[in-house]
């Protein structure tokens, strides 16, 4: 009898993270190790993936958005009763107002007004205000438009500056890169990350350098100015982040946007992973500098789960092409 009694005990619960505000729960995300769609490769070599979706607000953005807000706020440069303003593709905007909720500051964002609506959904129910771009313009129109805001009316706004922070690669050297190498126990051999602001790259990329300069850091970014991948930037045809130095990268690869949307639909039917499209790209690069190695751990970064994009093409033209249902995505 004890003995069966034994044999039924459930194991030990893991201990779990005791926070004291939400901000604190931001990054220590898991890596997964992708399975089937990797088949093909040398014995020798795995994919791993960051998941960068447990954050509390929902992507990798959230670990610049808080570093840059804690460092305006002990420098002084922002101040009590001042608005935070940035311009932002989605995610960046959604981590921004999380964190300005939690910490009790109002925020006003600039975004293309093309961006998903489950994103433009969760800024507003953070309590932050919106204010929309030219689509046409994408990310570099938020950009330019903020910018002019800004310079209009200086007093009343707190910029983080994302695209020319330091804070924000500096929190992917400080969070992401150290996480890594931890999870790993050393072994990665390869990282591969999305462009957008460039700080997930080259902050996480420098940390690795610096513990093994023999670790090959890979960026990604569309292959053309015009792209479905919303969060990257093609850098020729763009402004280019301050933060963001392309010399320090050993590789860059470009990913179509139908490539990187058949790689989101495989993640999700043959991992059980439904993520953004720019971790498709990242997905789509991992596997092409994987497939050329004889051993190594490419480690790379899912920024989002794919919840937020639901209303978007990616979605709702492969529900028409292939007849998933009456489904209906809404916010």
């Amino acid at each position: 009898m004890l003995t069966a009694l034994r044999q039924n005990t459930p194991p030990p619960a893991r201990a779990l993270r005791k926070a004291g505000a939400v901000t604190e729960l931001v990054g220590d995300t898991p890596l997964v190790r992708i399975g089937r769609v990797a088949r093909g490769l040398a014995p020798g070599v795995r994919i791993l993936a960051k998941l960068e979706g447990f954050n509390p607000g929902g992507s990798v953005k959230d670990r610049p958005a808080l570093r840059m807000i804690q460092e305006g706020i002990r420098t002084g440069l922002l101040k009590p009763g001042q608005t935070i303003i940035d311009s932002t593709s989605g995610n960046t905007g959604i981590a921004i107002a999380m964190v300005g909720a939690a910490l009790g500051y109002g925020v006003r964002l600039v975004l293309p007004s093309n961006v998903s609506e489950e994103r433009k959904g969760i800024i507003r129910f953070f309590g932050a205000d919106i204010v929309y771009s030219d689509p046409l313009e994408g990310s570099d129109g938020a950009i330019r438009l903020c910018r002019k805001m800004v310079g209009e009316d200086t007093g009343t706004y707190f910029k983080p500056d994302q695209y020319f922070n330091p804070m924000n690669s500096r929190a992917h050297y400080e969070t992401t890169g150290p996480e890594i190498y931890r999870q790993t126990e050393g072994t990665v051999t390869h990282f591969v990350a999305g462009i957008g602001t460039g700080g997930t790259v080259m902050g996480t990329g420098r940390f690795l350098k610096e513990h093994d300069p023999r670790i090959a850091v890979i960026g990604v970014e569309p292959d053309a100015p015009l792209h479905g991948l919303e969060g990257l930037k093609h850098m020729a045809s763009s402004i280019v982040p301050g933060i963001y130095h392309e010399e320090e990268l050993d590789l860059k690869v470009p990913v179509s946007t139908e490539a990187a949307y058949d790689m989101v639909y495989r993640l999700s039917q043959e991992e059980g992973l439904l993520v953004g499209q720019s971790s498709g790209a990242a997905m789509v690069a991992t596997l092409q500098v994987a497939r050329q190695l004889t051993h190594g751990t490419v480690v790379t970064v899912f920024p989002d789960f794919g919840s937020r994009y639901l209303t978007t093409n990616m979605w709702t033209s492969w529900k028409e092409n292939l007849d998933v249902g009456d489904l209906e995505f809404s916010i």
